[in-house]
């Protein structure tokens, strides 16, 4: 019972501090933008709810604190069902940043992201962010930018931003609430991943202040006939290396595909590792998803990129890669295969080949629908 008791108390000392240190942010925050008129704020390409989210929350901040008037943009495609239902439903201001012109700007912030990650649309060379927020680990360049929020230990930027707001006193509306809500429940797995008190603290704020029934809309959206077909086709492609299963999914439609089957395909009886990879606008596109201990999805997959042209990244349970393709069919075709073979290679697995998961169901004596 005492021991119990000191934990509580250690969490709530940790709260405590976290939130004193959310008031010395904020305050310097404040001073970092002091004096901006215009601010462009952008998260990944391809934002995920988290992203957005986070944007959006700065967005509010800067408006509230500065008196400053933000953009929220986004290099790529927004293409996950979830993802595009919650920009429609919830009628975020988000836009392409082609549609804008950063020169128009005075201050620049990237979310979910960091300077150099090579995720990101902001034209570094020209327009460098005077504020970074992320949970993704630190990043050198992040020490040359006047304001980086980047805490690794929280599963998902929502959170960071859900105690700037706190620290503000500033109440999101429900959209933006649910926003940030569907951000840290997706990040972190519903709290099952990577979850910090921080999140859980941040998860049980936004719940009563969220639009459940939108979001509801959200996590159930309609799916197009062609994400069935890619799908299906991903399921026949896929092959088992011991403990590994991966599929070649071809050309994508959206480069999110990627993570949402590779944490699909991880579900497979027996496996700890998934690697997808699949082709959107001449690059390479890979998830790899882990599960156990000792596993370090981002680690692993930033070590086979390194020296690629591209950018690579992610946590211990999750990362993922673009890449860009050499030119040609039979290139591109060869490139992934040395990748793939890297990758096997690098966790220990020596089968190159790999057994379909069709014929997986006939071994084991049950009918595949594959």
């Amino acid at each position: 019972m005492d021991k119990a008791w000191g934990g509580r108390r250690d969490q709530s000392l940790r709260a405590i501090e976290r939130r004193l240190s959310a008031r010395g942010k904020l305050d310097h925050l404040r001073g970092v933008i002091r004096g901006h008129k215009r601010a462009l704020i952008v998260t990944h390409d391809n934002p995920d709810p988290d992203a957005v989210g986070s944007a959006l929350a700065l967005r509010l901040i800067f408006e509230r604190i500065g008196a400053i008037n933000a953009t929220v943009a986004y290099g790529g495609a927004v293409g996950r069902a979830e993802n595009r239902t919650l920009l429609s439903l919830l009628k975020l201001p988000i836009t392409p940043i082609d549609a804008v012109r950063p020169e128009a700007f005075d201050l620049f912030a990237l979310v979910d992201t960091q300077p150099t990650a090579g995720n990101h649309s902001l034209n570094e060379a020209r327009f460098w962010p005077q504020v970074v927020i992320d949970h993704h680990p630190w990043r050198e360049a992040s020490g040359r930018v006047a304001h980086a929020d980047v805490d690794p230990g929280c599963g998902a930027a929502s959170t960071l931003l859900v105690e700037a707001l706190t620290a503000a006193d500033i109440e999101p509306s429900p959209r933006l609430a649910t926003a940030l809500f569907y951000g840290i429940k997706s990040d972190t797995h519903d709290l099952a991943d990577r979850a910090s008190m921080a999140d859980l603290s941040a998860y049980m704020q936004l719940f009563p202040l969220a639009d459940r029934a939108l979001l509801h809309r959200v996590e159930h959206p309609a799916l197009p006939a062609r994400y069935f077909q890619l799908v299906g086709q991903a399921y026949q492609r896929s092959r088992v290396h011991r403990d590994l299963v991966e599929s070649n999914l071809g050309e994508l439609y959206s480069p999110e595909l990627t993570a949402e089957i590779a944490e699909q395909l991880l579900m497979l009886e027996g496996m700890r590792w998934s690697l997808t990879y699949g082709t959107f606008r001449r690059q390479l596109f890979v998830s790899v998803r882990a599960q156990g201990p000792r596993r370090h999805a981002g680690r692993v997959l930033g070590e086979l990129c390194g020296g690629l042209e591209g950018s690579a990244g992610g946590h211990a349970t999750m990362a993922g890669a673009r890449l860009n393709l050499p030119a040609g069919d039979e290139a591109a075709w060869r490139f992934k295969q040395v990748l793939l073979a890297r990758f096997l290679k690098r966790i220990g697995i020596h089968d190159l080949v790999g057994v379909s998961l069709s014929a997986i169901g006939r071994v084991r004596g049950v009918d595949a629908p594959f």
